[in-house]
This record gives C-alpha cells, structure tokens and sequence, in this order.
C-alpha cells in the first residue's frame, strides 16, 4: 500500500533529507510532498521526481494544515521550534505520525498518553544534537550496563565548525547552521554536576570557563557548556551520576573573541536600539562604550575589554570589518539582530566551502571496581555550501526513522526521543552502514 510523507520546510538543512526521501518513495512507490513559504525553493530541491510534488504552504493556516496532515502517513517538521505545537496539534488528532528534530518540551510530552492510545509515533530530537548525540551515547552506554559496569561520569560536545581544508579566516569560523541560535547561544544559567557537586556558570563567565578537547587528527577545540546538562540524567538513565556535562566545540581562540560581544551587550536580544537605519557597524560598536571624542572606537573597545591592540583578539575583529563605517543595512533591530546581520556579511559560506561535524563522548565508569575510559569520536566533513555535513547529520536520522517507522520496523508509539533500543539501534546501523556515518570508539584505560 502506498504511503504518503509530508514534509514542511525545504531550507538548507532538508537537502539531504529530501534527497534521502526522494529515493525511498521510488524504491517502495511511495509519495513525498514538500510544503514551503518558498515555492521555488521546493521545487528545485524535488527536481521534478514523479513521486514528489512542492506546494506552497502556510503552517498557520490550519485548514490547510488539516488537508495535507490528514491525508499522510506521516509528518516531518523542519519549521522553528516554536511552531511545532501547531504541527503535534493537528498530527495527534489525525492520528498521523510525526518526526522532528527539535527538543522535546513539556507540552509535547503531555501528549504521550493521547498518542499512544492512537497508535502514532511524535518522535523529537531526531537529528544531530539533539539526536545522533542521543543515540550514539545511550548505545556505548547500554553496552557498559549490560556488561556489569557502573557509569561514573558521562561528558559530550557537538561542533558545527569549518572543514580545515577551506577555512582561511581567523576565527577559524562561519554560519553552518541557524545564525541566530549561534549568537544567543548559552544565554541563561548553565547547569552541570562534576565529581558530586552541582555547578552553575552565568552567561556572564560561559565564554570563559572552556575545556580543551583533543580529537585524534584533528587537534585541540574548545568547548563551552550548554544550558542544562542535569536534565539528560533521567534520560539517560543516569540519575546517580556523578558528572554531566554536555557542551558545545569551537576552533580554539574562538571563545576568548567572542567573549567581547558578550561584555559589550552586543548579544542581548531584550531590546530594540534606536536608529538602526543610519547605524554603520562602528557606530553599532560605539554605541555600547563610554563617550569620549578623543578617542578612537578601536582604542575605546581596547581599553574597555583589556585587549592588545595588536592582539588575536582585535585582528578577529577587525577581519569582520566590525569598526567599518559600512551601513549594517537594517531598518531595525535588537543588538543580537544586528549583530547576527553584520556577521552573516563575513561568516556566511562560499558555495565551494564545506563544514564539518565533531562529535566528541567520555564514558568514565566501574567495571569490577576499577575504573574505565572510553571514548567515541564521530567526524563528518561536508563537500560544498549545498551538500553539508550539518545537513547530512540533521536530515538522515530523520529520514531513516520515517522509512522504519512505515516499514513496521520501528513499533515505539507515544512521545519519545530516540533512547530507546528498538529505536536508536535500527537508525544508527544504516547511518553506520550505508551513510559511513560512524564512531571511532577508543578504551582509554
């Protein structure tokens, strides 16, 4: 029988994820639409494929939302993450499947009873972080239980970085993903626990509380904390653990520099600033400093922020043209905003450039009373602006899950992440067969 995918977003990171589709439905004749506020988009990236049509569509239209959800089989949402209630709403009362790759929230899991009853599968945090990161831990970590072994300390980080190869600028750094999560990445208070005690860094100090990681082949990156690590304890089944840390990998020198934007308020996304249609970019610079005519913005920055003013971090600075009198080209906006428009003249990729991934596990554990390390190392290099490892990584997982799911192979039903084994291990054995999507597992002692 015929199975029906509806798709709802075609941006940059449902490349593979289409071209993914678009090959299942020729091998099983199943059909794929793909809705977007961008027609063209769509249909571009559907290239015509007699088992896939591209309609232009509105998620806040609800009748429409209704017709095209109540005649699939299955939903997958790309939209934000704030627009996914609206999605589970209507899935739920189709009785449709539904994946997406963002976090699990506390609405939808009060949606887990309803969904089981009806038979369906909401499946979130099905993509890179959150989801191969899920997925690949909760199997080194299953395999360490089942072997006797007490876990004793779990840490991760996830970097969207520059391939080596293509990177020639100073921050070693550009947009491989959302921009504006980039730039309010770690607001709020980070919470952890490290050897039995709970930790707390304030936005404040995250830039400058890093550890240093070291991947074979690759060097050294740093990493910041994210927001919450105490809350993957319940779902990883790691209540009485005594450090979990989760963070975030950058090219090393990366944290230090942007650390500036942080102290100016430059990130702060709480207001809107006044005359941002005549701004240029050292205006936008000067705007967070102290006023004094004979003094030059850059030295003003310097003294300020303590900085060399012949250091790394100004040359980082500099290299964005941030003190230029270029108009940022905004008619309004809050500091983040306009931030995140001023980087994206600087940091948005060539289409001959690739990025890559860096998944980086330590499992520290008891086995017969002696202690353990392991560690499990994923990279992922992607081969141009279109064909990227950030896609490759976020689209797959999704794809995949879909294609078991109608195929009975996946039978989980209710609201879920990707913990569960009937769930994970189906996924990561195609990602690691057929998409050389895999872990370097190492036994560190």
């Amino acid at each position: 029988m015929s199975k029906r995918i509806f798709l709802i977003g075609a941006g940059q990171s449902a490349t593979i994820l289409i071209q993914y589709l678009l090959r299942v439905c020729e091998e099983k004749s199943w059909n794929l639409v793909v809705g977007d506020s961008n027609l063209e988009v769509a249909k571009k990236k559907l290239q015509n494929h007699p088992e896939a049509e591209a309609i232009l569509f509105d998620v806040t239209d609800r009748k429409s939302l209704i017709k095209q959800v109540s005649s699939s089989d299955l939903v997958i949402s790309m939209l934000p993450a704030s627009l996914h209630g609206l999605v589970a709403t209507v899935c739920l009362d189709q009785s449709v499947h539904l994946l997406t790759a963002s976090y699990l929230t506390k609405e939808s899991m009060e949606m887990d009873a309803d969904a089981r009853e009806k038979d369906i599968l909401m499946l979130n945090e099905c993509g890179l972080d959150p989801g191969i990161d899920h997925m690949s831990a909760i199997k080194v970590l299953d395999e360490i239980r089942e072997a006797g072994g007490k876990i004793t300390g779990f840490e991760s980080f996830t970097g969207g970085l520059l391939a080596s190869n293509t990177d020639d600028n100073p921050w070693k750094y550009k947009f491989t993903w959302n921009p504006r999560n980039v730039v309010l990445a770690g607001q709020g208070v980070v919470k952890f626990i490290q050897e039995g005690r709970f930790k707390y860094i304030p936005y404040s100090k995250l830039f400058r509380r890093i550890e240093l990681i070291h991947i074979p082949e690759y060097g050294y990156f740093e990493g910041y904390a994210n927001r919450d690590s105490l809350k993957y304890r319940e779902m990883y089944g790691l209540e009485d653990i005594q450090t979990m840390y989760r963070g975030t990998l950058r090219q090393t020198g990366f944290c230090k520099a942007w650390n500036i934007f942080v102290q100016l308020g430059a990130t702060d996304d709480s207001y809107q600033l006044e005359g941002v249609n005549r701004m240029t970019h050292r205006q936008f610079v000067n705007s967070f400093l102290s006023y004094n005519p004979n003094d030059s913005v850059e030295l003003k920055l310097a003294h300020y922020m303590n900085l060399d003013m012949e250091g790394e971090e100004m040359h980082k600075l500099q290299w964005l043209e941030i003190f230029s009198d270029e108009l940022i080209g905004l008619e309004e906006g809050t500091p983040a905003q306009i931030l995140e428009h001023i980087l994206k003249k600087k940091w948005t990729m060539k289409e001959e450039e690739g990025d890559m991934i860096v998944m980086w596990h330590k499992f520290n554990y008891l086995l017969d009373g002696v202690p353990k390390e392991r560690h499990a190392t994923l990279v992922s290099v992607g081969t141009n602006q279109h064909n990227t490892a950030m896609a490759k990584t976020v689209g797959l997982p999704l794809g995949i899950a879909a294609k078991l799911i109608l195929t009975g192979v996946i039978k989980s039903r209710g609201v879920h992440a990707p913990t569960h084994k009937d769930i994970y291990e189906p996924i990561l054995e195609e990602l690691i067969n057929e998409h050389d999507i895999k872990f370097v597992e190492e036994e560190i002692s």
